[in-house]
């Protein structure tokens, strides 16, 4: 069973006090926050509540599934699902076996556990999922429901060592990305029509309403794999997550989520491995990523939607995770408008041709927000394609990105990091003159095999401590 830590009222309320309290003050009081930021970390860690479930359990073949891979489960699920949250909650369990079905949506005190060789089989039928409110690429609006969704929903998990099937290929819905390599060709619609992808941008920048982006048939807008909506108290665990349509794992407006000991292994078109967005108290270990988007993906926003929200996302931590194939191991952006602080990441692997950058973060004078207070440990980093630490400010995916919302970069420190094969440059990054990267910290750094130290443009105090980049010792720029 999965349980709760046990704290009694008054200590809660007492220990509550005191991190807010250390948060709200850490930069002002002895200067703590800065001397040690991995101490607020542990403090963050401390705070974040664990799910706690009834030991009552429902078994979805009571309820009419199907192990067979080809019968429809997706009424099954719902039944099992309602009947669990009815009763108080508990584990809602798929047995072994192949069970295809439609969207999941979860309640609040249940927890979906599938059994070791169990495989839930997502349709590729787009007609099978209702539209929602979710959000594409930063963009809140109606759209197909994520494979699995919960919205509003407290105290919920997805457990269990069986494997989450989406599906997706290039016959199916990477191939509304519009990109040759993903089974699109001339006269195929895809998100990059006219009517489609740019029309929900202009929506969003004139203000229109939320609930009047209506998209979902005929838009090609991919749907999610796994998304928590403006929920709390989460925990995913120990599943194999495989071919998903777009992000794989979304936690957007949601606060204090545990994702533990998850693989992903999915190469199509945007499938980052996990995207925290507008969210906070996040914490990530013990997962693989094999991914042809981001490993992991911090966003907070795009653009005019972005600053509408005004949602943050802080305190997130990445543990013991290894990064393989992808765009980047830990990034933030570009969707990044409401601004991230407070990123922790320690105690990671990250090795592989296919993998471009170790840490990047992208923004642009359309983008806006303020990204600080980064802090890096103990990497080992096999193979890089482009660079370790990527900092841009002029991020232009989708064309020139220039706007009048001129974003922030600064404090970002990288500790003891080992690196066998840098790639083109140890450090690329590049700010604005009147706003330029500030306060990057390499300590304890080894690079080998990298063509450039670095590539510097508008960067304000870079500091080198005890660091060697091929076989020779950095010195510190200070302006």
């Amino acid at each position: 069973m999965i349980t709760s830590k046990s704290l009694t009222l008054k200590n809660t309320t007492l220990f509550g006090f005191v991190f807010l309290l250390f948060l709200s003050c850490g930069k002002q009081v002895s200067g703590i926050s800065e001397a040690n930021p991995w101490k607020k970390m542990d403090l963050i860690i401390k705070n974040i509540p664990e799910t706690h479930f009834s030991n009552k359990t429902y078994n979805v073949k009571d309820f009419g599934a199907v192990a067979d891979g080809k019968t429809s489960n997706t009424l099954a699920f719902e039944k099992a699902i309602k009947e669990c949250a009815k009763n108080g909650g508990g584990k809602v369990l798929v047995p072994n076996g192949k069970y295809l079905t439609g969207p999941i949506h979860l309640e609040s005190n249940v927890n979906l556990h599938l059994e070791d060789q169990a495989e839930i089989l997502f349709s590729i039928d787009a007609k099978e999922y209702p539209l929602v409110h979710t959000s594409w690429e930063g963009t809140e609006l109606m759209n197909y429901s994520p494979l699995i969704y919960a919205k509003n929903k407290t105290n919920v998990a997805i457990t269990g060592k069986g494997t989450l099937n989406g599906q997706a290929n290039s016959t199916n819905w990477w191939i509304w990305a519009g990109g040759k390599n993903y089974g699109w060709q001339k006269g195929i619609p895809s998100q990059n029509d006219p009517t489609n992808r740019d029309v929900l941008i202009d929506m969003a920048e004139k203000g229109v309403p939320v609930s009047e982006r209506v998209f979902g048939e005929g838009r090609y807008l991919r749907p999610t794999f796994i998304e928590f909506f403006e929920c709390n108290t989460v925990l995913i665990k120990d599943v194999t997550i495989i071919n998903a349509p777009f992000w794989v794992m979304h936690p957007i407006k949601s606060k204090d989520m545990i994702i533990d000991g998850v693989t992903v292994n999915s190469h199509g078109p945007n499938n980052d491995g996990c995207d925290p967005e507008y969210s906070q108290n996040i914490i990530i270990r013990n997962c693989t990523f094999n991914t042809g988007d981001d490993c992991i993906a911090i966003k907070s926003g795009r653009d005019a939607d972005g600053r509408r929200v005004a949602i943050p996302s802080k305190n997130i931590i990445v543990q013991n995770c290894k990064m393989i194939d992808g765009h980047g191991g830990v990034v933030m952006g570009s969707e990044i408008s409401a601004g991230v602080n407070n990123v922790f990441v320690e105690n990671c692997i990250m090795d592989s041709p296919n993998l471009d950058r170790a840490i990047r973060i992208k923004t642009n004078s359309k983008r806006g927000g303020t990204t600080e207070d980064i802090y890096v440990r103990n990497i080992e980093v096999g193979t890089v394609r482009e660079c370790v630490l990527r900092a841009t400010m002029t991020y232009d995916v989708y064309g020139a990105q220039k706007g009048n919302f001129i974003p922030s970069i600064r404090n970002i420190s990288l500790e003891n990091i080992k690196v066998k094969n840098g790639g083109k440059y140890g450090i690329l990054a590049d700010g604005y003159k009147e706003s330029p990267i500030e306060n990057i910290t390499f300590k304890d750094v080894v690079i080998e095999k990298v063509d450039s130290v670095y590539s510097l443009k508008n960067v304000k105090n870079l500091n080198f401590i005890n660091t060697y980049i091929n076989g020779k010792k950095v010195e510190s720029i200070k302006n």
